[in-house]
């Protein structure tokens, strides 16, 4: 599933091709793939007409206010990739790829393209006199964002502090911090040395302090990256990120910690992967 990096990539990438061209049309291969409205006729009527005026992210959400012709709100454009859910921007085409489930036609010449083979990826139209929170409901539950300042020591601390589930449980709980997923849950924990089944009740001030600092680091690395190729993960041209090769334990069990060379381990904790090293994490 793409997390935090990668759809920040995304969202940079729509930012830097996408706005201010019209949308002219569309069409919806996957009626389910649109949850908002009901309609898949409003939610393409919706869109017409308008320009995206800027995307923005909101844990794994991505979100593009829209502007009418006139310079009036438009709404919103809402997306969530979900699992395997990408965004491209390409020349229009007579056909699109197999897993196509939306696509946007631009006065410009070019389509936005929603593809998703899983096909757990949702989109949303949100009328203009609403906030997107209001019909996109996952958003109004998000903890603060990782990167905010809004994500303290002091925050973390108390979040966790009567949690008595294991910590990479609680880095996957979206209502405690946006946007971090499996892998880089299990990158954050080997950089601050903590092993992923330890309770959350049990890390003392200093681990947490070491724990929200590499929690920043890994994510910071990862946009740096352009986000990972784990999960066939794409930027909005269909190019892979650059993570995985520098991965600390995601995805490489049996393969030797990059420090003491251990061997990686991999444990399920609530039916999800955890990846670490017996050696460097406690």
């Amino acid at each position: 599933m793409p997390e935090l990096p990668e759809v920040e990539t995304v969202r940079l990438g729509l930012n830097r091709v996408t706005l201010n061209y019209p949308i002219r049309g569309g069409e919806v291969l996957l009626k389910r793939t649109i949850a908002h409205p009901l309609s898949v006729d409003a939610f393409l009527m919706g869109l017409q007409g308008c320009c995206l005026y800027h995307w923005r992210r909101r844990g794994k959400y991505l979100l593009a206010q829209l502007v009418q012709a006139r310079g009036n709100p438009g709404g919103w454009l809402g997306i969530h990739l979900r699992m395997t859910g990408q965004m491209l921007w390409l020349l229009q085409s007579a056909s699109p790829p197999r897993h196509c489930r939306v696509r946007l036609y631009f006065e410009s010449g070019q389509e936005l393209q929603f593809v998703d083979q899983r096909t757990f990826g949702r989109m949303w139209w949100v009328p203009p006199e609403y906030e997107p929170q209001q019909v996109i409901a996952g958003l109004a539950t998000l903890g603060p964002e990782p990167l905010a300042s809004t994500f303290s020591v002091p925050y973390l601390s108390q979040a966790l502090r009567h949690r008595q589930r294991p910590i990479k449980n609680a880095l996957l709980d979206q209502t405690l911090v946006a946007g971090i997923g499996n892998i880089y849950a299990d990158e954050a924990l080997f950089i601050s040395g903590i092993h992923p089944q330890v309770p959350c009740a049990q890390l003392r001030r200093h681990r947490i302090e070491r724990l929200h600092q590499s929690i920043r680091q890994v994510l910071t690395v990862g946009i740096e990256a352009g986000g990972t190729t784990f999960s066939d993960f794409h930027d909005i041209h269909g190019v892979n990120g650059n993570y995985s090769g520098v991965a600390w334990v995601y995805d490489r069990e049996g393969n030797p910690c990059r420090v003491c060379e251990t061997p990686i381990r991999r444990l399920r904790l609530a039916g999800r992967s955890a990846h670490y090293c017996p050696r460097c994490q406690r």
